[in-house]
């Protein structure tokens, strides 16, 4: 048979953890193959890019949407088990099919696919003509953005401080700060409380100089008023106008307010900032796949 889309593997998925037992992906690839009986052919058929099984792909996505929804949780690396709202999804019998118009029930599942999204959200793009094409292609774009930023913050706070510390100068000096990483290295240098702290250059000559703090917090901290303050005390200390604090979690409403009020030229990094200037400065991500769209060159058929 064919191989069933992502949506379709969602509720077998779910129903596979339903005895509350923790399980491997790779587990999960060969019951979920049982399940929808598929063959030899099917289960090796790769993608056009030729680099993953379309099987691995399609349950890989299922099992984003139902861990971003909290049906089921992330255990360790590859490995899951059902939640308490996974269990109460199953005892609802009235549910028996789980797709992307049950999941946008949940807001946190909206949050994920709408993530970066200013326009209408597009919530199910299946089978729908309000859509075009590109609008479908930069949803879809936005969405393994999503996921990619989510994994980096989840592999940050695996990793020890000084990794933390080399991350952020090779970011630094990657958005043309600090001179060369050998110059960012030794002006932060400092390691303590899962961060850095030190004086960076604003320009290779080192024209001017920028006090910079990282906070690497688990995700569900806030960074709160007091916080910036104290960053702010040692840039009065350094005799330095210009500041960047850095963290894995967020900042509170009245630490982004007090950042804005001062004279001193605070910028405040929270850790979704964190990975989109990651994803967009090549740190900690590679080119997987490069789709290339293309318009009509009018002037080459003019006469």
């Amino acid at each position: 048979m064919a191989i069933p889309g992502y949506q379709d593997f969602m509720y077998p998925f779910l129903k596979q953890l339903e005895d509350g037992n923790e399980y491997k992906l790779q587990e999960l690839y060969v019951l979920l193959a049982k399940h929808f009986h598929l063959n030899d052919k099917d289960i090796v058929e790769l993608l056009p890019s030729g680099k993953q099984t379309i099987l691995h792909n399609r349950i890989g996505w299922a099992r984003t949407y139902l861990s971003k929804t909290g049906l089921i949780k992330v255990v360790r690396r590859a490995v899951f088990k059902i939640t308490d709202e996974g269990l109460r999804v199953l005892a609802d019998k009235s549910v028996t099919r789980i797709d992307n118009k049950f999941l946008s029930k949940y807001q946190t599942f909206n949050d994920f696919v709408n993530k970066g999204v200013n326009d209408k959200p597009i919530i199910d793009i299946d089978g729908g003509d309000e859509h075009t094409p590109l609008e479908i292609i930069e949803h879809n774009y936005n969405i393994l953005k999503n996921e990619i930023q989510d994994l980096l913050l989840e592999k940050i706070l695996e990793c020890s401080p000084s990794f933390f510390e080399r991350l952020i100068i090779e970011l630094i000096v990657a958005m043309g700060y600090g001179g060369s990483e050998k110059d960012a290295g030794q002006a932060i240098g400092k390691s303590g409380d899962e961060g850095i702290d030190g004086i960076i250059k604003e320009d290779v000559l080192g024209l001017d100089m920028i006090y910079l703090q990282a906070k690497r917090w688990k995700e569900e901290s806030t960074i709160s008023r007091p916080e910036i303050q104290k960053f702010v005390g040692s840039l009065v200390g350094k005799k330095a106008s210009k500041g960047i604090f850095i963290t894995t979690t967020k900042f509170s409403k009245e630490a982004r307010n007090y950042a804005d009020s001062i004279d001193k030229r605070v910028i405040l990094i929270d850790g979704q900032e964190l990975t989109d200037l990651m994803f967009k400065y090549n740190i900690g991500v590679s080119n997987e796949d490069v789709f290339v769209t293309k318009k009509l060159d009018l002037d080459f058929f003019e006469e």
